[in-house]
């Protein structure tokens, strides 16, 4: 039996790792101590600042179980969650993203840059291709993804991807809501 099967769902977050407004550290804690309150576990991507540390500290502080994937570049900086359950170390990013993989049962996007980015498209691809069967969601509460969306509606729109892509995609404003479409 897996672990994950003896402790409930592993939910990999994606967000910002870098300086971003009070409200999104607030969003990414009350996101962590909701993993927490469903016994599930936290993968992220190991590191100890701005979203990704507050969802980790957030989820730890109520219970929660985290395990961090990180690049030893980053834990050269110092920047790396040595609070984590589970820290583990990598040589890249692909790696990196991989164990996330790996570890987790669900994906769920959060405010956040190019890398939070670059992850959530492919997850979401794999997904769409049938590589995965894991839920893919967003968590948008003011409307952050609104351009990226409407970008690739027009890409569905265009015909260069198919709503069946799109689909493959569940986009929430509310927290508990996020964390339903990752059971």
């Amino acid at each position: 039996m897996s672990e994950q099967e003896t402790t409930g769902a592993a939910v990999c977050v994606y967000c910002a790792s870098g300086p971003v407004d009070q409200r999104y550290l607030d969003l990414a804690a009350e996101v962590g101590s909701g993993i927490a309150k469903r016994g599930w576990t936290l993968v992220s991507g190991g590191g100890r600042v701005s979203m990704m540390g507050e969802v980790a500290r957030a989820t730890r502080a109520g219970g929660g179980r985290s395990v961090g994937v990180i690049p030893r570049a980053l834990v050269d900086l110092e920047v790396a969650d040595d609070d984590a359950d589970e820290l583990l170390v990598v040589d890249t990013m692909r790696e990196r993203k991989g164990l996330m993989d790996a570890h987790a049962s669900a994906f769920l996007a959060l405010p956040g840059g190019i890398g939070t980015c670059e992850e959530l498209f492919e997850v979401w691809t794999s997904r769409y291709i049938g590589m995965h069967s894991k839920p893919v969601v967003i968590l948008d509460p003011d409307g952050h993804y609104r351009g990226m969306l409407d970008w690739v509606r027009g890409l569905v729109a265009d015909g260069f991807a198919s709503q069946r892509s799109l689909d493959a995609l569940t986009i929430v404003t509310e927290v508990d809501a996020a964390l339903d479409a990752c059971a």
